[in-house]
């Protein structure tokens, strides 16, 4: 219910706005010669309108930016632990087991000379 509270507010600033701003204003659109006739408030929000589109398309592209560098950051740590890992297993890992099984080899024990 809190949370309704600041969206309620802007709505009622909005509304007074439009409502003490009911004069006409003739809008022209430069490169033509077209012009039309609209009430101030609708002209300034309308306007404001399209200012928060076009805000919300910049951050929105910014957004898919540093998205996919997140992705990128997120699998150079998931590459990096399995190397850690990799490494950590080898490291506990006795050199004998390393290797294959046809490597093994026993040392000959060496046994004193015998005595005589």
């Amino acid at each position: 219910m809190i949370r309704l509270i600041p969206p309620l507010i802007l709505i009622l600033i909005l509304a007074v706005f439009a409502l003490s701003n009911r004069q006409d204003v003739t809008l022209g659109f430069w490169p033509t010669d077209y012009t039309t006739q609209v009430p101030l408030a609708v002209a300034v929000l309308v306007g404001m309108a399209i200012a928060f589109v076009l805000g919300a398309g910049v951050v929105w592209v910014d957004h898919i930016k540093l998205g996919r560098r997140a992705r990128r950051a997120e699998a150079s740590v998931r590459r990096l632990q399995a190397q850690l890992a990799q490494a950590e297993a080898r490291q506990t890992t006795p050199t004998y087991a390393r290797r294959g099984v046809s490597e093994l080899r026993r040392p000959e024990p060496v046994l004193p000379p015998p005595e005589r």
